[in-house]
């Protein structure tokens, strides 16, 4: 991919669909000019990119959308995280910035320098992360129009064992875990996905990884957006890090088209 090439891709879903399948950390590829700034080198870099992705979830939210009774929108982050992660917040309000790892990521997993402490996040900001941020709420402000409504379902995954720059890591991490948001997040949205991924066994809410993702000009304001973060542990349906898909694929791609479809109609 070039620098040229779209960062993201909205990929459309049935007209009456209010959900959109939001995949921000799927991907590995950063651009030349971005990799310019990273320091480690290309092996180091690609055990890093192991650790650091959500493999395979743009695969599984393609799956889910073709299972769907009605089809979703789907909103893919075609960069890695390491390039911009659009789902910090780019200020002093991202409590990751404790372990260099806001909007812009100065440290690794394993808190290793990834870029240098003095790194200026504004360019990469400018080209990466605000576009990425106006097209999402763009996305959502279209859901309003056209249904009354906008259901963001965040799919995540995780690694089954605690990462260095887990700043919450100490509790429980299920099979699946959702994230929620005290304005954003209803009753039955989630009732909705603890029934649909029931079979996985125990569906833990807000550990290891907690919240979930409302474009900023909606978040805390519009009731009409609803969202929720499944973070799936990556021992359920892959070889970690970083490697292939197993069957367990196929069976949460079947659960998550039964969430969408529960908070379709």
């Amino acid at each position: 991919m070039t620098d040229a090439q779209p960062s993201f891709e909205l990929l459309p879903g049935a007209g009456d669909s209010p959900v959109i399948l939001h995949v921000p950390h799927s991907a590995r590829e950063i651009p030349p000019t971005v990799r310019e700034g990273i320091l480690p080198a290309d092996e180091a870099l690609s055990r890093e990119l192991d650790h650091i992705t959500d493999a395979h979830t743009a695969e599984l939210a393609e799956a889910a959308a073709e299972r769907a009774s009605r089809t979703p929108w789907r909103f893919v982050n075609r960069l890695s995280r390491l390039v911009v992660d659009p789902e910090r917040f780019p200020d002093e309000r991202e409590e990751m910035l404790a372990v260099g790892m806001g909007a812009v990521y100065t440290r690794t997993t394993h808190l290793a320098e990834l870029r240098p402490a003095d790194t200026d996040p504004e360019p990469l900001l400018e080209r990466y992360f605000h576009p990425y941020a106006k097209a999402m709420a763009d996305a959502v402000a279209d859901r309003l129009t056209a249904t009354g409504r906008a259901v963001i379902i965040d799919v995540h995954s995780y690694p089954s064992a605690r990462l260095p720059y887990e700043l919450h890591g100490e509790g429980p991490r299920p099979p699946v875990c959702l994230g929620t948001d005290a304005f954003h997040t209803p009753p039955g949205l989630l009732a909705a996905a603890r029934d649909a991924f029931a079979a996985f066994g125990e569906t833990g809410l807000d550990s290891p990884f907690s919240g979930t993702y409302v474009p900023l000009e909606f978040h805390g304001t519009e009731a009409r957006v609803t969202a929720l973060m499944v973070e799936i542990r990556r021992d359920t349906y892959m070889t970690e890090p970083g490697g292939p898909a197993g069957p367990g694929l196929r069976r949460l791609a079947e659960a998550l088209a039964t969430l969408v479809d529960a908070v379709s109609p």
